[in-house]
C-alpha cells in the first residue's frame, strides 16, 4: 500500500492575527458576500476589517441592506468549531489547499475536519448517480481503492450510491468528503456513520458555517470544490442534467482531467456519461487508464497562486447579487437543475424496487445484489421471482439479472 503522494511543498502564505480572522469570518459570513464579492471588497478597500466598516455605506448606495453578523456570532462559531475539532482556514494560509485558490471563487473560509495533509496529497474524485447500479457502485469502489493503492487521495461527495462506495473503498488509505452543508450536517443522514469514519481516518471540508442544512442550491457549489482539489473527476454513471455532469463541466473549465466509464444506451444512468466521452472524455475501463492520464503529472510543479489574481470590481450594481461560481448562473436558477440529492433513500423502498434500482440491463450477479441491497437471501429470492412475473427482469447464466429491454 503506498501512503498518498503529497504535492510539492506548501507556500509560506498569509498569517492572520485572531483579531483578522474574526474579520475575514464576519465578512464571508455577511448576507450575500459570496467568494467572488469578498475578493472585489478585500481588493478595494486594502481588508477585511476596512471593508465590514465600509460595507453598510457600500450596500445603502446600490439600495440595499446587508447584514453583518456580530462579533459575538463570530466569536460562537470560532468556539463551536474549536469542540468540534473544525479548523478555519482563510485562503491563502499556508495549511489552505493550494489546488484551491486555482479555482474560480476559492472560499475565503474553509472548514477542515480530520487530516488536513490529505488536502495537499494528490488527488482523484469519483462521482456519479444516487441510484446507481450494482455494477456500477462496484466499478466505483475497484477504481477508488486501485486509486487508492497507487498512492491518491479519492474525493467524493458523500452522497448515496458512486459516492459512498467510492469513500468506503478508500478510506483506510486516504479519502476526503466535501459536504454541502455545515461540517456538523452531514447528508444524507444514512451515511452519519461513513462521515464519523471519515472525520477520524481521512478528512472533511465544506465553505459552509456548522449549524448549515444543505439546500438544493448548495450542492453544485459544492461540487466546484470536488473538482478543485483533485487533478482529475471520474463520472461513474450519470443521467443526463445530474450533478455529477456539473462536476465534470467544472473540472474542465479548472483545468482538469475528465474521465468516464462507458454505459449501455439503454440506460438513463449512463447517457450523461456516454455524452462526456462523446465531448472528449477519457474512456476508463479499468484504474490503469487514469493512472495513464495522470502519469505525466506526477513530476508538475504545483504553484503558489497569488492571493488574489484577479481583481473583481466592485462597482457594479450586481455586487450583492453574486452569480455562483458553479454553476454559471444566478443562485435562482439552479432550481432548473434537476437534482439527485432529493432522492429518498434506497433502504425506505420496496424490496422489489430496492434491487430493480440496482439493475442495469447488463446482467449483474445476485450475489452482489444481495449484498448491495442489504436484503436477506430469501428476501431477494422472492422479490426476483416478483420482478420475473411481473417481466421487469430476465435470469442469465451464472446466477445473473437484468432489467428486461422492453
Amino acid at each position: 500500500m503506498r501512503a498518498p503522494r503529497a504535492m510539492a511543498g506548501r507556500a509560506a502564505g498569509i498569517q492572520l492575527s485572531d483579531q483578522q480572522r474574526l474579520d475575514w469570518l464576519r465578512l464571508s459570513r455577511a448576507e450575500g458576500i459570496g467568494p467572488r464579492t469578498f475578493q472585489g471588497l478585500i481588493n478595494r478597500f486594502g481588508g477585511a476589517a476596512s471593508a465590514l466598516e465600509n460595507l453598510p455605506l457600500l450596500a445603502k448606495s446600490r439600495g440595499r441592506h446587508v447584514r453583518i453578523p456580530s462579533v459575538a456570532e463570530i466569536e460562537t462559531e470560532m468556539r463551536q468549531a474549536e469542540r468540534f475539532g473544525v479548523r478555519l482556514l482563510a485562503s491563502g494560509e499556508a495549511d489552505y489547499p493550494a489546488r484551491l485558490l486555482e479555482i474560480d471563487g476559492p472560499p475565503p473560509i474553509l472548514g477542515v475536519r480530520g487530516n488536513p495533509d490529505l488536502l495537499h496529497a494528490r488527488a482523484v474524485a469519483i462521482v456519479g448517480a444516487r441510484n446507481a447500479s450494482a455494477s456500477g457502485r462496484k466499478m466505483a469502489a475497484r477504481l477508488a481503492a486501485g486509486l487508492a493503492e497507487a498512492g491518491y487521495v479519492v474525493v467524493s461527495g458523500l452522497a448515496r450510491g458512486i459516492d459512498t462506495d467510492a469513500h468506503r473503498a478508500s478510506l483506510d488509505r486516504g479519502t476526503v468528503a466535501v459536504l454541502a452543508g455545515g461540517l456538523d450536517r452531514p447528508y444524507p443522514p444514512e451515511n452519519e456513520a461513513l462521515y464519523a469514519e471519515i472525520a477520524e481516518k481521512g478528512a472533511a471540508i465544506s465553505e459552509m458555517p456548522l449549524g448549515l442544512s444543505p439546500r438544493g442550491r448548495d450542492f453544485p457549489r459544492r461540487n466546484r470544490l470536488i473538482s478543485g482539489l483533485s487533478l482529475g473527476v471520474v463520472v461513474v454513471e450519470a443521467a443526463r442534467r445530474s450533478g455529477s455532469l456539473i462536476t465534470a463541466r467544472m473540472a474542465g473549465e479548472q483545468g482538469r482531467e475528465v474521465f468516464a466509464i462507458p454505459g449501455s444506451p439503454l440506460d438513463p444512468r449512463c447517457e450523461g456519461t456516454n455524452d462526456l466521452l462523446r465531448e472528449g472524455a477519457s474512456i476508463v475501463t479499468g484504474v490503469e487508464d487514469i493512472l495513464g492520464v495522470l502519469a505525466p503529472l506526477a513530476g508538475e510543479i504545483e504553484r503558489a497562486p497569488m492571493l488574489f489574481r484577479e481583481k473583481p470590481a466592485v462597482e457594479s450594481d450586481a455586487l450583492f447579487e453574486e452569480w455562483d461560481a458553479a454553476s454559471g448562473q444566478a443562485e435562482g436558477a439552479l432550481s432548473s437543475y434537476a437534482s439527485e440529492d432529493e432522492e429518498p433513500p434506497g433502504d425506505t423502498l420496496a424490496p422489489e424496487l430496492r434491487l430493480l434500482a440496482l439493475m442495469a440491463v447488463d446482467p449483474v450477479e445476485i450475489d452482489l445484489l444481495a449484498r448491495m441491497s442489504g436484503l436477506p437471501a430469501r428476501a431477494v429470492q422472492e422479490a426476483l421471482i416478483e420482478l420475473e412475473i411481473t417481466g421487469a427482469i430476465t435470469r442469465h447464466p451464472g446466477n445473473r439479472v437484468a432489467r428486461a429491454i422492453s
